[in-house]
Order: structure tokens, then C-alpha cells, then sequence
């Protein structure tokens, strides 16, 4: 049977793009995002056959081993997780809020999806292949180029949970080495997706984007089948001797 695999926040932009890429490689995808609707609308849309839509609260342990249990219930294990999942909040007007007008509320609800999401899929995922292994099991998380330059647009508690995830997904390439499975990371840049388009406030100017992409060495901004295609690479054969690494995807933006 072909592989399967379960991409959180495939709705729209970057996850989406990664559940078509996925489909094209042969996997089958299961397509999950916090409404099944559009999660619904890209399965059916996808190519090949076996592809299924889910609703999924990331941020809930209760919905995400349902999630889980449903999903190898109905089409047996998950291969490979893809933790993309997240999300950016931003001023009433648009502004990146500071430290000093953050609420709790929202410094909680960024790291409870962003983070805490990821800790409760890949819990998940890892208790299953405990108790039914598979070949070539794959993990992927999702940090950001905001987590290594401090941001700019994103707000502290964005940036600090996305920098989570740096160390996180290497912590989970060493527990989960023994059961064969590589967990890795990408880390996208400026893409031209729903999250940067919620970081641009209204009163930008309108050649905002246009000075964004002249920042980037390669000249462009990033588009979700840019990242699309670094995480088809890692949970390809051709990755299988890469675990614990980060992947910069980002035109260039950031060298180190």
C-alpha cells in the first residue's frame, strides 16, 4: 500500500502546497487543518487516489489523538507527520505588537498552537510507531527564518515559538533515531503566503512586497512550492542519513 502521510494546516498556502507536492511524489495524503472544509475541498482535489480531510485543533491533546487513532483506524499508519501547523497575531491594525501592549491571551495561544501543537503530533505519532513500526519514518517540523534573526515583522511570542521548535526537532531526532525515524526541520523565509500577507498592515506602502523581494539575494520572495519541495526532499530515500538538521529555505535571506 502506498505510504501515507498527515499534514497539519494544509488548508491553504505552504501546508496545501505541501500536501499537492506529496500527492504528486505517489503518498497519500491525509489533509488536516483546524476546519475541515477547506482541508475537504484540497483532498478531493489532489491526484492519485487514498487521500483523506481531517479537523484538527493542534493545540488540543484530546482532537490530536483523535486525530491519530481516527486516521490509522480508517487508513492504516501514518509514515510520515508533517508538523506546518501555525500561527502569526498581529496588532488590530496590522502592526507587529511589542512587549509592551502583548497580552497573555495571546502570548499563550501562539505557543499552544505553534509549540505546544507540535510537541502533542509528534507524542502522537511516536507512541504509534512505538507499538506499530514502519519503514523509513519520516517527521518534519516547521520553524521560520524569524526564529534565527530575531524578525521583524513577528511578534516575540511568533518569533519564541518558532525558536522552540529549532531545538525541539532536534531533541526528537534523537529519541526517535532508534526506531529509525528521522525528524527535520524547515525553516521558511519571506514566502509569499496567508501568514505575510497578516504581517503587512494596511498602511504599508504599496511597493512593500516589491522592497521585501529586493532584500532577498535571489531576488524574489519564497512561494509555498519553494518549501513544498524541501520537505519532499526529507521524506524521500534520498534523505534517509539526514536527521536533526534545519533546512533554510529563503532565497539567501539569512546566511550563516
Amino acid at each position: 500500500m502506498t505510504k501515507l502521510a498527515l499534514v497539519t494546516g494544509a488548508g491553504r498556502g505552504i501546508g496545501a502546497a505541501i500536501a499537492r507536492k506529496l500527492a504528486a511524489d505517489g503518498w497519500r495524503v491525509a489533509v488536516a487543518d483546524l476546519t475541515r472544509e477547506p482541508a475537504a475541498e484540497l483532498a478531493g482535489a489532489l491526484p492519485g487516489n487514498g487521500h483523506s480531510s481531517w479537523a484538527v485543533d493542534v493545540s488540543s491533546e484530546a482532537s490530536v489523538d483523535d486525530l491519530f487513532s481516527t486516521v490509522e483506524a480508517e487508513h492504516g499508519p501514518v509514515t510520515a507527520l508533517v508538523c506546518n501547523a501555525g500561527i502569526l497575531l498581529m496588532a488590530a491594525d496590522g502592526e507587529r505588537p511589542t512587549i509592551f501592549d502583548m497580552t497573555l491571551d495571546d502570548w499563550e495561544r501562539t505557543h499552544a498552537v505553534n509549540t505546544r501543537g507540535v510537541f502533542l503530533c509528534i507524542r502522537a505519532y511516536a507512541r504509534r510507531r512505538r507499538e506499530t513500526p514502519v519503514a523509513d519514518g519520516r517527521v518534519t517540523t516547521t520553524s521560520s527564518v524569524a526564529a534565527e534573526l530575531g524578525g521583524y515583522r513577528g511578534s516575540a511570542s511568533y518569533i519564541s515559538s518558532k525558536s522552540a521548535i529549532l531545538g525541539f526537532t532536534k531533541a526528537m531526532a534523537r529519541e526517535l533515531a532508534p526506531l529509525k525515524i528521522t525528524v527535520n526541520c524547515v525553516a521558511p523565509g519571506v514566502i509569499d503566503a496567508p501568514m505575510l500577507a497578516a504581517a503587512t498592515p494596511g498602511s504599508a506602502p504599496a511597493d512593500t512586497l516589491d522592497l521585501l523581494a529586493k532584500a532577498v539575494p535571489l531576488g524574489r520572495l519564497g512561494q509555498p512550492d519553494d518549501i513544498a519541495g524541501a520537505v519532499s526532499f526529507l521524506l524521500s530515500e534520498q534523505a534517509s542519513y539526514i536527521t536533526g538538521a534545519t533546512i533554510d529555505v529563503n532565497g539567501g535571506y539569512r546566511m550563516a
